[in-house]
């Protein structure tokens, strides 16, 4: 890990802007010729909007979703001109902050439709928003009966302008699965009792899955910020984030003796063992421990593994590093847990999650560098 030196730091969290843009230039190519958007919710998956929206727009984007109102407000704040649309739909009430910032509410039920529609006509404006139709994953959005309810509201329609209507998909993420076909035609069913407007149904997955998906507009998320998002074929998008922690001691323990809280390893040979300064307080899930007969995660110490052993605490983990060259582990030293040698989507397997989680709970401890953009 050259170039680092800030003595104080025990974790390092670095964000590769050049290759989120190349990422998200892979997803526009791919989609073309719908528009490519750009999901930046959850702090842009936990990497930092105020970095990763300005790098996203500077490539060309011009639309992105975001799940809040503060987190829409937050990325108005950071890009002027963009299109924004708010995944959470309109709040009771917050149609005013909408038009004060120029936001598109993702309109999910027949009330967030009619009081849209009320708010713009009383500002004798038509303001835009979005249209959420669920289409078989029964969250968000509306369903088939209401669609049937809202259909013939002319007055309601005529009130704003309808920008964009969408859904979502359940299992885009298995190319094969039978709903992802199923969705598609029930979406292109309900999307043609309303308005004509653009439509989107893709998400980072929905892309893999072919032009059919694709739309007027994709949604990506995970595969901008170098996750796996499907869980066939290969791993098309270059890694964005690289999690490194520090070597604060390493010690040599003996054969029958225990590691960490609970004693739940014991050596079955004399060792050396690092302990490095990153935890679950640090997005390293308490979820990786490694007990005996159990084979964890491994730590590169440059070109060379090393397995964890023993549970993960809040801000420490341990190695073992008996087979690794003694000036690669050493006291000071930084070695990788997410990066060159371990993409996050092996990190997230090794602790029985999606990558998606790992990228949103790497923390605010870790010293953050971004590179490129």
């Amino acid at each position: 890990m050259s170039g680092v030196d800030d003595a104080t730091a025990t974790a390092l969290l670095t964000i590769d802007l050049d290759s989120l843009i190349a990422n998200y230039r892979s997803l526009r190519r791919l989609s073309t010729p719908a528009e490519c958007a750009a999901v930046v919710k959850a702090d842009a998956y936990g990497l930092g909007m105020a970095a990763v929206a300005p790098a996203l727009a500077h490539a060309g984007c011009k639309t992105f979703f975001v799940a809040t109102l503060g987190e829409a407000a937050e990325l108005r704040a950071l890009l002027a001109d963009a299109t924004i649309y708010v995944l959470a739909g309109l709040q009771e009430g917050t149609a005013s902050v909408h038009r004060e910032l120029g936001l598109r509410p993702v309109l999910n039920s027949a009330d967030e439709i009619e009081e849209w529609a009320a708010f713009s006509k009383a500002a004798r404006a038509k303001l835009p928003a979005a249209i959420h139709i669920d289409s078989g994953m029964n969250r968000l959005g509306l369903s088939a009966a209401e669609v049937e309810v809202v259909a013939g509201a002319k007055k309601s329609w005529n009130a704003f302008e309808l920008t964009l209507v969408m859904s979502h998909l359940a299992c885009s993420d298995e190319p094969e699965h039978a709903k992802n076909t199923v969705q598609r035609k029930t979406f292109d069913a309900l999307r043609a009792k309303l308005p004509k407007a653009s439509a989107s149904l893709a998400n980072s997955a929905g892309i893999l899955l072919g032009a059919a998906y694709h739309y007027d507009l994709v949604r990506p998320g995970i595969a901008l910020y170098g996750g796996k998002a499907s869980r066939a074929g290969a791993y098309p998008f270059a890694p964005v984030v690289r999690l490194a922690g520090r070597v604060l001691q390493v010690r040599d323990v003996s054969p029958g003796e225990t590691i960490g809280y609970g004693a739940t390893r014991t050596l079955k040979r004399p060792s050396r063992v690092a302990v490095l300064s990153v935890g679950y307080a640090d997005g390293v899930f308490r979820a990786l421990s490694v007990a005996d007969n159990r084979q964890g995660l491994r730590i590169y110490f440059g070109s060379h593994p090393a397995p964890l052993i023993g549970r993960v605490s809040m801000d420490l983990i341990t190695v073992d590093v008996t087979d690794v060259p003694h000036e690669l582990a050493r006291r000071g030293a930084w070695v990788e847990l997410i990066g060159t040698h371990v993409a996050a989507h092996e990190f997230a397997a090794h602790a029985g999650t999606i990558d998606y989680e790992v990228l949103t709970n790497l923390g605010t401890r870790a010293a953050r560098r971004y590179t490129g953009g």
